[in-house]
């Protein structure tokens, strides 16, 4: 078996563009993986492409050998676009593999250790607020809507969901994105008494429309500075929730969020490889290690997840993407024993589920793992085209 291209798919997904890898071998066997240039990775087909070449005329099957050769190729940079290329061309691999076999990715690493995953409700009421034309839903502009939303997530079987931090503009809810330089913040990110005091409200309705055996997360992603992440720690300690998810590349600096906040730090959906976790993890700076998959490669990310149970930490796939990343995860948190939950956004533009031929199966807010070969699905093209993408 021999690689003989590779295909990059674009399909047009509302705010954002879903991406795919094709991988194509002289015997016919094709695998896929999931990409996304939507988040700070413009250009990054063009390094898949480019770092592809090299495998050109090469046994698919020897994936982490193709790892290694690939990395030698990108040392100097190694992080950044360079790793998400290297990722999506792995786990396209992966993917034949496991079709090579008939048998699912994650028999390759010796099985599954559960067939049930439990789920997030992630962006809950987030996306309502910032893309309602995009989900052909209502705009969510109050608490009451936002009391409402909270509580479709537990009729709808979800023992956890996760929202961002919201603000008010003239009266109507809007999110609160100062650290991506969409609302007023950036760049100095100081702390913002009112978006606190909102922030109160916000997750006093939600508690109220979700009831009190949901598991609630924050994330605040990259919206402060350890100054004001220490502010928004103090602030929402009443709520009792899962964690409070926050982004900050300092590891010290989150090690002292962590030890004041007195409840679960989740953090890491933003590093690359074992080398930027290990910080993190000496330093007692995480409670739940996120990892991306998509970014870092299921091979990667199993070495990460190995690395985070020698520190007796669980992990959380980062996970906000396409029906098939769905599918990739899934098979990610199925094999790490230190599994805490897992991420999907269950709210999104209503022809999602077009571009698999298998989309997952949820049950009672669990997800069942795939146990068809490969991931356990495949790309449509003819639906990708019927989607193009205006970059």
């Amino acid at each position: 078996m021999k690689i003989t291209g590779f295909k990059v798919l674009h399909a047009a997904s509302g705010w954002r563009v879903t991406s795919f890898l094709k991988v194509e071998t002289a015997c016919g066997v094709v695998g896929w993986s999931e990409f996304s240039e939507s988040v700070g990775t413009r250009g990054l087909s063009a390094t898949i492409l480019a770092l592809g070449e090299r495998l050109i005329g090469h046994d698919p099957r020897l994936v982490e050998r193709a790892a290694v050769e690939l990395h030698t190729m990108v040392v100097p940079a190694w992080s950044g676009i360079n790793q998400h290329a290297v990722a999506a061309i792995v786990n396209a691999l992966l993917d034949i593999k496991g079709k090579d076999l008939g048998v699912p990715v994650h028999a390759l690493f010796g099985g599954a250790v559960r067939d049930r995953l439990p789920l997030y409700w992630s962006h809950c009421a987030t996306y309502r607020v910032r893309y309602p034309d995009s989900l052909g839903v209502p705009a969510l502009t109050d608490f009451d809507q936002l009391q409402d939303a909270a509580a479709e997530a537990a009729r709808r079987g979800f023992r956890a969901l996760k929202t961002n931090i919201m603000m008010l503009e003239d009266g109507r809810l809007a999110n609160y994105r100062a650290g991506f330089g969409s609302t007023p913040g950036y760049p100095a990110l100081n702390p913002v008494p009112e978006v606190f005091r909102v922030l109160d409200r916000q997750l006093e309705v939600m508690r109220a429309g979700a009831g009190p055996d949901m598991e609630i997360m924050l994330d605040a992603n990259f919206n402060f500075r350890p100054e004001g992440y220490l502010q928004l720690i103090r602030a929402v300690r009443p709520h009792n929730l899962a964690w409070l998810e926050l982004d900050c590349y300092d590891p010290d600096a989150v090690a002292r969020m962590r030890q004041e906040a007195g409840f679960p730090i989740a953090t890491g959906e933003s590093l690359y490889a074992r080398r930027s976790y290990r910080p993190f993890l000496e330093a007692g700076a995480m409670d739940v290690a996120v990892v991306d998959v998509l970014w870092n490669g299921v091979l990667e990310g199993l070495k990460i997840a190995a690395l985070a149970d020698a520190h007796e930490i669980n992990v959380a796939p980062h996970n906000f993407y396409g029906h098939l990343a769905d599918h990739i995860s899934a098979h990610f948190a199925a094999m790490i024993p230190n599994l805490r939950i897992m991420e999907m956004d269950i709210d999104d533009v209503p022809w999602k589920g077009e571009f698999v031929t298998h989309q997952p199966v949820i049950t009672e807010g669990h997800l069942m793992v795939p146990q068809r070969p490969g991931w356990g699905t495949d790309v449509d093209e003819a639906a990708v085209a019927r989607h193009p993408v205006t970059w």
